[in-house]
């Protein structure tokens, strides 16, 4: 079949001067992931929609990150029960989109691994929670599966399993290691196992209120998903936020950065027998939240940003507190640092752990902080800047090593650099109103939202239904790609060094297990 083109912008949001769709039929859809190999581009996103009515045509969308910006590739089924060609020959990460894709709507792929990603026998093979009209509530599940892990042969060759449930407030995943001695020679995870229900739970809420349970897919990126969430909307409905709020909502997000980095970057001391330097990132991180919280009214920012704005604003004495704050924050960072790199025992336990190579990375669809310190020059913030990034023009942190040493020293300088956006926006925050009002969007219509959260690539795509409902709306962490660099992190290293490859990488459990 042809491929069936048409270029538009997704919608007039900020984001849409870079995002592009683009119709095809089953041959294009394939040679399309080709060419954006082949191009270097790198597979963001793969969803399938159902249509509203029993009969009508499926669609599935690939998002695909290029030089040139965002392209939106979508195939329209005859039926859900057509197969849809697989991808994961091109980008290996699409193994796991299509099997949750299956899970979730019973879209069914030419792959060899068909295996449950999301069920997890919670409900029976022949439900699936996004086809219209079933009921919420499952019917009584089958008996657990029998889930076929990889197996490894061969002498003195043994398994390790670990999780699905872990210590302390760890969310649950299973981590099966093939092991001989303590060197790890394959790592299989398995993810989901809390699933929440949210992509369900979007088509029950109004789409002008579902902003507050976009923030909450991953508490740790709630402004990066709350952010995309009204981008999408808003582009959908034709508004712009007024600059106050974009600058505001720009806030928001370097405070996020900077929080996640300050937390991680003490457990990864921790992890390296460095107590000390969990308890001054983590007063660090309590003192800003602290500060955060009597300024912006949350001490983590899950109802900052709503459609056409933010819901707050910062008084001149507020604006003052924060800047010293911060001020503070980033010289402790530096001290900090100095001290990491001087400590011996810190760096013979960073350095070479968890390396994954620039090839690799690229090949796997690494995203994020951890593609950058393995020389992946990709941030959303600057290479398809929203107001106001256009303006601020942030640094991009890179190192080339690709190991924990690489990935801390990116924190490190990611921290300063989010220090020095917020202080920049807080002395040129624009005068003005901090909202506007966004109508009812129409039904039949899509919008993307693209952030750069602290972990990499947010995306949030939706689609209204009548009535000021959502038909669809999916959210895209950048941990369901990175998970599946972890896997390959940890090779060749010991058994007792993946809790601090796991740490450097930090990926998002809920971000995954919608």
């Amino acid at each position: 079949m042809a491929v069936h083109e048409w270029w538009e912008t997704a919608a007039p949001s900020a984001a849409s001067r870079f995002v592009r769709r683009l119709g095809t039929g089953p041959e294009g859809w394939s040679q399309i992931a080709q060419d954006a190999a082949a191009a270097g581009g790198q597979l963001l996103a793969l969803w399938a929609t159902l249509p509203a009515r029993p009969g009508d045509s499926a669609t599935v969308r690939a998002a695909y990150l290029l030089d040139s910006g965002t392209l939106i590739v979508e195939l329209s089924l005859e039926a859900a029960e057509t197969p849809c060609p697989g991808l994961e020959s091109v980008f290996p990460a699409a193994a796991r989109l299509q099997r949750a894709a299956f899970d979730m709507c019973g879209i069914t792929f030419d792959a060899p691994d068909r295996r449950p990603w999301l069920r997890h026998a919670a409900w029976p093979t022949d439900y699936f929670p996004l086809q219209p009209g079933i009921a919420p509530d499952p019917p009584v599940p089958t008996p657990a599966d029998r889930y076929p892990f990889v197996r490894v042969g061969g002498d003195g060759i043994h398994e390790i399993a670990v999780g699905p449930v872990h210590a302390s407030v760890i969310e649950p995943g299973h981590f099966r290691f093939s092991i001989v001695g303590e060197k790890v020679l394959r790592l299989e995870e398995r993810l989901g196992y809390a699933h929440k229900g949210i992509e369900r739970r979007f088509t029950e809420l109004p789409s002008l209120e579902a902003h507050r349970l976009a923030s909450r897919v991953s508490g740790d990126s709630a402004v990066a998903f709350s952010w995309a969430y009204c981008q999408a909307l808003e582009g959908i409905t034709q508004v712009t936020p007024p600059s106050r709020a974009l600058w505001l909502r720009a806030l928001c997000l370097e405070i996020e950065r900077i929080q996640n980095h300050l937390g991680d970057l003490g457990a990864l001391g921790n992890d390296a027998g460095f107590a000390f330097g969990l308890a001054q990132f983590s007063r660090l991180k309590e003192e800003l939240l602290r500060t955060v919280g009597e300024t912006m009214g949350q001490r983590y920012l899950l109802d900052a940003i709503c459609p056409g704005g933010v819901s707050f604003d910062l008084t001149s004495d507020s604006i003052a507190q924060l800047s010293a704050r911060l001020d503070l924050v980033e010289k402790a960072g530096i001290g900090l640092q100095q001290i990491y790199a001087d400590h011996s025992g810190l760096r013979d336990r960073f350095a070479g752990a968890g390396q994954v190579s620039l090839a690799l990375a690229r090949r796997l669809g690494l995203a994020g902080l951890a593609a950058r310190a393995s020389g992946l020059v990709t941030d959303l913030r600057l290479d398809q800047p929203c107001r106001p990034y256009d303006e601020l023009q942030p640094v991009k942190c890179i190192r080339t090593e690709g190991d924990v040493d690489a990935r801390v020293a990116v924190r490190f300088a990611e921290l300063r650099e989010s220090c020095h956006l917020c202080q920049r926006i807080l002395a040129g925050l624009p005068a003005g109103a901090t909202r506007n009002a966004v109508p009812v969007p129409a039904p039949g219509t899509f919008g993307i939202g693209l952030v750069e959260g602290w972990r990499g690539p947010v995306l949030v795509a939706l689609e209204p239904g009548p009535d000021g409902t959502i038909h669809r709306c999916y959210p895209h962490d950048p941990s369901r790609q990175n998970w599946l660099v972890l896997e390959h992190a940890i090779i060749d290293n010991i058994v007792p060094d993946f809790p601090l490859i796991n740490k450097s990488f930090n990926l998002s459990y809920s971000g995954h297990d919608l």
